[in-house]
C-alpha cells in the first residue's frame, strides 16, 4: 500500500470588520481619490473584503481557522506535528508566524486541559497568493516521507496593513482572513482520498510587477513597505500559467478536466478566475467563487474558498477538486485532490 495524504478537515477565519465598495469609496473620498462600486464591481467581481483591527495579527487569524479545522477532523491538538503557515504579511520578521501559531495553539489546548502542539514542526512558506498551494505541496511531500503524520496547513494574511490606499487602484482588491487545512496521512492503493498530484513553479524574473519593494536595516524601514502591482501584466500572465499548471497537475494524475468536480482558484479577480474555467472548458457553476465578498486574501484564497464550498455542502466526499493558484515572485502552482 503506498502512503498518502488526505484532507479531513478544513476551516476558516475572517475579521469581523466588513467593509463594502461603498465604505471604501468613503475612504478613498477622505483622502482626495475618486471610485464608486461599479467601477470596482465591473472590474474586479469585488463587492466587499474584511479588514483586521489594531492589533490582530495573521496568527489570531490562523488560530481561529486551525481551531475549526481541527474540530471539522474531530482532533485535537496534539494529535498535529507539522504546521505549515503561508504568509506575506508575518507576525514578525522572525521567529515564523508558525511558531507563534503553534505557541497560541498549545495555549488554547491548555486551557481546555488537553496537551499542545510543542516539540512538533512549524515553518513558514513564502509564495505570495500563491503560497497555500506550496504549502500544501510540502506539506504533503513531509507525510509521504514519513516526516510528518498529521499538519496544519494554513493560508493566513493581513493585507490591509501593507495597502497603499493612495492607489486606488489595488487598494480595493485585497482582504484579510484565514483559512486552514488539516493533512492526515492514510495509506491505500490510490484510488481512495487524497493528494493524487501537485505542481509548482516561479519565475523571478517578473518580481516587479508584483510586490512589497521595501525591507528592514539599522531599525529603518528602506524602500517602499507598500503593496505595488501592474495589474495588465498580472492579469496577462496569470490566465496563461494558471491553465498550463492545471494542465500539468491533471496529467500527473492521469486525469482530464472532465474528471474535474470542482475548481478552486486563487480569489484574485473574477475575469481572471473567468479566463482559466474557460480554458479548461469548465462551466462557472462548477467554479467556487468568494472574491465577490472576501476580495483578494492572498494565501488564505484557497483555504477559504474550499472551506466554505465544504461547509455549505457543494463540495463532497469522493469529489475530485483542483486548486490552483498564482502570485507574486511569478509563483504559480496546482494540487488536485479527492476529498
Amino acid at each position: 500500500m503506498a502512503r498518502y495524504s488526505r484532507i479531513s478537515g478544513t476551516g476558516s477565519a475572517l475579521p469581523p470588520n466588513r467593509l463594502t465598495n461603498a465604505d471604501m469609496v468613503a475612504l478613498l473620498a477622505q483622502r482626495g481619490h475618486e471610485s464608486s462600486d461599479a467601477w470596482i464591481t465591473e472590474r474586479t467581481g469585488i463587492h466587499a473584503r474584511h479588514f483586521v483591527d489594531e492589533g490582530v495579527n495573521a496568527s489570531d487569524l490562523a488560530l481561529q481557522a486551525c481551531v475549526s479545522a481541527l474540530s471539522a477532523a474531530g482532533l485535537k491538538v496534539s494529535d498535529v506535528d507539522l504546521i505549515i503557515v503561508a504568509t506575506s504579511t508575518p507576525d514578525m520578521v522572525f521567529p515564523s508566524t508558525a511558531t507563534i501559531l503553534q505557541h497560541k495553539l498549545t495555549q488554547f489546548a491548555l486551557a481546555q486541559g488537553e496537551a499542545g502542539a510543542a516539540g512538533g514542526a512549524a515553518l513558514d512558506v513564502q509564495a505570495v497568493c500563491c503560497g497555500f498551494i506550496y504549502a500544501l505541496t510540502v506539506a504533503d511531500s513531509l507525510i509521504k516521507t514519513g516526516t510528518a503524520q498529521r499538519a496544519l496547513v494554513v493560508g493566513a494574511e493581513v493585507f490591509s496593513r501593507i495597502l497603499n490606499f493612495d492607489d486606488r487602484t489595488t487598494c480595493v482588491l485585497f482582504g484579510d482572513g484565514a483559512g486552514a487545512v488539516v493533512l492526515e496521512v492514510c495509506e491505500h492503493g490510490g484510488e481512495a482520498a487524497g493528494i493524487l498530484a501537485t505542481d509548482i513553479h516561479a519565475d523571478g524574473k517578473h518580481t516587479g510587477i508584483l510586490c512589497v519593494p521595501g525591507t528592514v536595516s539599522g531599525g529603518q524601514v528602506l524602500g517602499d513597505p507598500l503593496l505595488r502591482m501592474d495589474g495588465q501584466a498580472v492579469f496577462k500572465l496569470a490566465v496563461g500559467v494558471l491553465e498550463s499548471t492545471a494542465r500539468a497537475v491533471l496529467a500527473k494524475a492521469g486525469k482530464t478536466e472532465a474528471d474535474v468536480n470542482w475548481l478552486v482558484p486563487h480569489q484574485a479577480n473574477i475575469r481572471i478566475m473567468q479566463g482559466t474555467a474557460r480554458k479548461l472548458r469548465l462551466p462557472m457553476d462548477k467554479v467556487i467563487v468568494t472574491v465577490d465578498q472576501h476580495g483578494n486574501t492572498s494565501a488564505a484564497s484557497i483555504p477559504l474558498a474550499l472551506d466554505q464550498a465544504v461547509r455549505d455542502g457543494r463540495i463532497q466526499p469522493g469529489q475530485t477538486v483542483l486548486m490552483e493558484g498564482v502570485g507574486g515572485g511569478f509563483t504559480w502552482g496546482s494540487v488536485l485532490v479527492k476529498m
